[in-house]
């Protein structure tokens, strides 16, 4: 009887959670439709302000086409007879549906008896079966908590909540938030792929994976500058263990087709007639507004680098944790040092990969945080690591709250 009272119980928990997340949805839609009508041409403080009416001016006054959202707004736009409720309704669900994404990340991150494609190890990966945790109301809690945690927030580090920090989550960016959720369900796949690709894929793997990467560097090419060159280490890495080379062969050329469109999406951004280039210029992008760019770097990302020092030692042989920790920390690296030369060098565009990247390593790391054995010494390090994790979950829930009440993302 109490094991039914449970089951009970978890299921209507559930639904409570998709309550919620629901809620969320409605506020994403609120806020996107005003951020799609808002006026920049306002002086002072404007009410609303994010990137989305630049990206529809893009679209119908420009004919401005480097990303594959571009003709999905001119669709919408048409559809709904000129005004922008279709693509802030189109917005709504991405955010949504990146939430029920982020919790099978979470689920793959937490699964029992896992793939750890240990570097070192001679045993076949397709022979460690991969396992997926349920799904349930917790794994959905945590989920819609990730999609909302942002930088620890300190006034003398930094003056803005957003643009003088590293942030996971944004709510002003379309393109961003378009390759945020397809690029969780492309890394997702990955690592169910990485766990039997040794034995072969099918024409259908193959093809969807494909098109996963083509459709996230079509939105955005962030991902796919962080992800391939560690996919292609681990690739090597697996050569090395004795994995057929055809069958590496095979799943790396699946990122091929991504190339050519990222050439196209070159000539787009780069070309002769742009005036724009690629610089190297370290701490450019992360100087331009905080007073102490270093220890904004630390507080965007401290409740990942508490988790990862506690648990590096133990588990830093598994895949999953090596990629993360890898994408992380080339991310970091672009964009530590490169830059946009021209119109757009304050914009700090090579930021938006390394944004990705850390929402990445807060999924493994929470995952890591809950799993922390809570005896002796390691109780107060997860009762640290959880409070941490807080400071950043109300960061972010202020922020966004700020920001569906009006204010643009230029706040204090």
């Amino acid at each position: 009887m109490n094991r039914e009272n449970g089951r009970d119980n978890s299921i209507t928990f559930r639904w409570f959670a998709h309550a919620i997340v629901a809620v969320y949805g409605a506020a994403c839609l609120w806020l996107y439709y005003h951020q799609s009508i808002a006026d920049l041409t306002v002086e002072g403080s404007i009410p609303y302000q994010s990137d989305l009416p630049l990206h529809i001016s893009m679209v119908l006054q420009d004919h401005w086409y480097y990303s594959f959202t571009a003709y999905a707004y001119q669709i919408l736009i048409w559809i709904c007879g000129g005004s922008t409720v279709g693509i802030a309704l189109f917005l709504a669900v991405v955010s949504t549906l990146t939430v029920y994404a982020t919790e099978n990340l979470v689920c793959l991150f937490s699964g029992k008896g896992k793939s750890s494609g240990r570097i070192g190890e001679t045993s076949p990966l397709s022979e460690m079966a991969p396992a997926q945790e349920p799904k349930t109301w917790k794994t959905l809690g945590l989920a819609l908590s990730l999609n909302l945690v942002m930088p620890a927030y300190l006034s003398f580090v930094g003056e803005f909540r957003y643009v003088s920090y590293q942030s996971p989550n944004v709510w002003h960016n379309s393109t961003y938030l378009c390759m945020k959720l397809v690029a969780v369900i492309t890394i997702w796949y990955y690592f169910k792929l990485a766990d039997h690709y040794d034995k072969g894929l099918s024409v259908r793997e193959w093809v969807t994976f494909m098109l996963l990467n083509v459709l996230c560097t079509g939105i955005k090419p962030s991902f796919l500058v962080a992800f391939s060159p560690i996919m292609g280490i681990f690739l090597l890495v697996d050569l090395f263990r004795k994995v057929p080379f055809g069958k590496i062969l095979i799943f790396g050329s699946a990122l091929l087709p991504s190339g050519l469109v990222i050439l196209w999406q070159n000539a787009v951004l780069f070309g002769e007639d742009t005036g724009n280039g690629i610089g190297f210029q370290p701490w450019y992008s992360f100087s331009l507004h905080a007073a102490i760019p270093k220890l904004a770097v630390l507080c965007s990302a401290l409740f990942c680098i508490l988790v990862v020092a506690a648990t590096i030692l133990q588990d830093w042989k598994e895949r999953q944790y090596q990629f993360i920790l890898g994408m992380t920390a080339l991310g970091f690296l672009e964009a530590l040092c490169l830059v946009e030369n021209g119109s757009r060098s304050v914009d700090g565009n090579f930021l938006w990969g390394y944004g990705f990247c850390l929402f990445l390593l807060f999924a493994l790391c929470s995952v890591k945080c809950m799993q922390m054995k809570q005896t002796k010494g390691w109780l107060w390090v997860k009762v640290a690591c959880v409070c941490v994790y807080g400071w950043h979950l109300w960061c972010g829930f202020y922020f966004f709250v700020r920001l569906v009440a009006g204010e643009g993302f230029f706040m204090r």
